[in-house]
């Protein structure tokens, strides 16, 4: 029987983060008829690029199926944590060293990225550089974490140690886990505030910013392309794919390089402070290593917790995915078994097949795609990125503008393998419990 008693009074089916920053819906304003860049997609990625281009001096548009910052943008956890799981994935271990230095340097820059940008566009978004505690989910798990720790330091910058399990009370009130890594070069931001500053900052610098505008098709034209979409043409010289989980078969090339994952929070009221400090004693951004993740962090005011999770692979009914949120955030913190949740929402988040974002163009079309569930940071500079190289006419020298961008045969981007692909994952993460 459905548990309906966890539901404060005033639930709502909508992200936490709209109460102080809702997606903005401007005037509708004709397209241009002509522009050097058509940017599709106004999230992260394309509002960093369309940033960078104006204050180039660039005439850039940028459209947006929904609001701008209607999408993952403004639905994600606010968990800034650079390439720190880039920094402990198998796929950078695989790399030459110089390689992999490279790479695993230039993620874990990302943090640093959007610090200096909401720094320097004076984005109010409830920036915390308070660092991110990595549960381990196992022994194994704590193992792997224990043999990153000098590069993620040396890489960082900043702070990085092992916390074994006797000691994770410091930074977790649960013993649920098998201790963990600190890693100081991360923190947590209000990311509804941080897209919202970033649509203003780029129409500030001149960009031209158009919501409820769904491109329909893309052709090639005389002098370069021809948008196709629901309000209009527009020519272009150049095109950018910014669209990551929202791709969809306007783009098929893409569409089959992308695996969209639906990814599910929630928000409990507000707790008393004895509690929040006791179970998050330095509201950190916090995870854990499973393949079946849970993030979770407190809200900017330190008043309540945010718990998000794959507890499915596509759009479900909002108080179901709340429910089987709070079983396994109660699993973690028992002390939360009575606390109400007053939002559950969801949002999109797109893997590749090698795991690794990528950048660069194709017959024509920049792209910058696949944050794997770490777009914050990644996204921005990947969007900022795919600028500079339109604006130098060059192929970017950024590493993810290196690795080619397969897919599998037969995948057309329906996903229709995930619920086994989710349920193998389990099995794995049971395993690997199961053996310490």
């Amino acid at each position: 029987m459905a548990d309906d008693s966890i539901f404060a009074a005033d639930f709502r089916s909508a992200p936490y983060w709209w109460e102080a920053a809702a997606p903005e819906t401007p005037i509708p304003d004709p397209l241009p008829g002509q522009v050097d860049v058509c940017i599709i997609g106004g999230g992260y990625t394309g509002l960093n690029c369309a940033l960078e281009l104006a204050r180039n001096g660039v005439n850039c548009l940028v459209i947006d199926e929904n609001r701008i910052g209607w999408g993952a943008s403004s639905r994600n956890g606010g968990l800034i944590t650079g390439g720190l799981k880039i920094a402990n994935s198998p796929q950078a271990a695989q790399l030459p060293d110089e390689d992999r230095e490279r790479l695993v340097a230039e993620a874990i820059g990302t943090f640093r990225f959007v610090c200096d940008l909401t720094s320097r566009e004076g984005i109010d978004c409830d920036l915390a550089p308070v660092g991110r505690f990595t549960c381990a989910w196992s022994k194994g798990h704590y193992d792997k974490l224990a043999a990153s720790v000098e590069s993620v330091a040396r890489l960082t910058g900043a702070g990085a140690w092992m916390v074994p399990p006797e000691r994770q009370h410091e930074e977790i009130g649960s013993n649920h886990y098998r201790g963990g890594q600190v890693a100081e070069g991360a923190g947590t931001l209000h990311p509804a505030k941080y897209v919202r500053g970033l649509a203003r900052a780029a129409t500030q610098a001149g960009a031209r910013l158009v919501g409820a505008c769904k491109m329909t098709s893309m052709r090639r034209g005389s002098s370069g392309w021809i948008v196709s979409t629901t309000r209009g043409e527009v020519s272009a010289a150049n095109v950018m794919l910014a669209t990551n989980a929202y791709t969809g078969p306007e783009a098929p090339w893409f569409r089959r390089r992308l695996v969209p994952v639906a990814s599910f929070m929630i928000a409990t009221e507000e707790l008393p402070e004895d509690l929040v400090r006791k179970i998050a004693p330095k509201a950190r951004a916090m995870a854990d290593t499973r393949r079946v993740l849970s993030y979770f962090r407190l809200s900017p005011d330190h008043r309540r917790v945010l718990w998000g999770g794959r507890v499915g692979t596509q759009d479900m009914d909002p108080r179901e995915s709340a429910r089987r949120l709070h079983r396994v955030m109660t699993q973690v913190w028992p002390e939360l078994a009575k606390a109400k949740v007053t939002h559950s929402w969801n949002g999109n988040v797109a893997f590749t097949f090698d795991f690794l974002p990528h950048l660069g163009a194709h017959d024509g079309v920049h792209y910058a795609l696949g944050c794997q569930g770490n777009g914050v940071a990644m996204q921005s500079w990947l969007g900022f990125q795919a600028a500079r190289a339109m604006i130098s006419a060059q192929p970017s020298d950024s590493m993810f503008a290196r690795f080619p961008f397969t897919t599998k045969p037969l995948y057309s981007g329906d996903p229709w393998m995930l619920p086994a692909v989710l349920a193998w994952y389990h099995l794995r993460d049971w395993i690997d419990r199961t053996r310490g």
